[in-house]
């Protein structure tokens, strides 16, 4: 049975805008100031939500032809996870990049299941400002030697991270949610 994906987008959104929207002024990871903020995971660590974003993340692999979705850890976490778990995510496996390298162990940049060389790889992030942590995401898993199939993150706030994203990927990049669909009424709009 197909999934619908644009009931998994509309879920998404009503779960974002019910749970990850946070009014007020916050500084971003990118230094900025905002009267806003987005904490995906707020919505994203929630079932429907959480169903909803590994539906959308899966058909986007699929499409792509991604055999692995991940990205920095934190943001790319659950939704790497609901990725593999969701029904369209037969066949792929989850990984998650580090933010600094395992000094112990087998001391890995990439965490999960070994990636064959060239891999192709769809790239996950939960919110993009700058474009800053998937960028740098993008170059770890290209140093690794893997190919990047795509960039997909839950909400773009439309800051000029989808230009960086795309050049440095040298993929194709997209939101599932804009901070247009989020939040129209925004003060910075």
């Amino acid at each position: 049975m197909p999934t619908d994906l644009e009931g998994a987008h509309d879920t998404l959104l009503a779960e974002l805008r019910e749970h990850a929207l946070v009014i007020g002024e916050v500084t971003l990871s990118s230094g900025q100031t905002a009267q806003y903020y987005v904490d995906a995971k707020r919505a994203i660590l929630r079932p429907a939500a959480f169903r909803a974003v590994g539906e959308l993340i899966a058909a986007e692999a699929a499409e792509r032809g991604a055999t692995a979705v991940g990205g920095m850890t934190m943001g790319a976490d659950p939704l790497a996870s609901a990725a593999i778990g969701a029904e369209a995510g037969d066949g792929l496996i989850a990984f998650f990049v580090r933010k600094e390298k395992k000094e112990h162990g087998l001391q890995r940049w990439i965490e999960g299941p070994v990636l064959g060389a060239g891999t192709r790889c769809l790239v996950v992030e939960d919110v993009v400002t700058t474009g800053g942590s998937t960028v740098r995401a993008i170059e770890r898993i290209l140093e690794e030697g893997h190919q990047v199939a795509g960039v997909v993150s839950v909400v773009d706030r439309l800051a000029g991270g989808a230009e960086a994203i795309e050049k440095a990927a040298g993929a194709p990049y997209r939101p599932l949610v804009t901070i247009d669909e989020l939040y129209p009424d925004r003060p910075d709009r």
